[in-house]
């Protein structure tokens, strides 16, 4: 007795049900339904600043982080304490700034805090981060988000914690 073939249809219905699968346990608390991670909205109020000078641009450049790190998700145990759009009156200009909290028993071995700055029409303007490593277990970490957008040009910001567990 032979052995029918699989079929083309056969092999994707069979991946696209393991994938739902898999994916359903890995939203968490801090995740939404298609695994990203969910952001809390911040005010920004008044700003009373100017833009950078070319000087200062370049050294906020050296310190804004930008890229993402594909390998941080939500964790249950890692959590915003508190946050808040800071104007500092020197190179760093606009920020976010707050505290993350690792409420676990156990080290993070990489934590990351995301910032997306909007204008007055809801357009993102950018997406900032700060990073930290080896958080751990009732330890806190206090960041700082540097912004390179212009102070004028900021409605808005929403931010999440993101963490890589030991």
């Amino acid at each position: 007795m032979t052995r029918p073939a699989l079929s083309r249809r056969r092999v994707l219905a069979a991946l696209g049900a393991g994938t739902g699968t898999a994916l359903a346990g890995c939203t968490g608390d801090g995740a939404s339904i298609d695994g990203d991670p969910e952001y809390e909205s911040g005010d920004v109020g008044e700003i009373d600043g100017d833009e950078r000078s070319p000087e200062q641009m370049t050294a906020a450049q050296s310190l804004a982080e930008q890229e993402i790190n594909e390998g941080v998700t939500p964790l249950d145990v890692i959590s915003l304490t508190d946050h808040e759009f800071v104007f500092e009156d020197d190179y760093h200009g606009s920020t976010v700034q707050g505290t993350v909290e690792n409420a676990g028993g156990d080290r993070v071995e990489f934590v990351e805090v995301r910032v997306r700055v909007y204008n007055d029409e809801g357009e993102q303007l950018g997406r900032y981060l700060d990073t930290t490593g080896d958080l751990e277990g009732e330890e806190d970490w206090e960041f700082q988000v540097v912004i390179l957008e212009s102070p004028e040009d900021i409605a808005d910001y929403d931010i999440t914690a993101l963490g890589t567990p030991t």
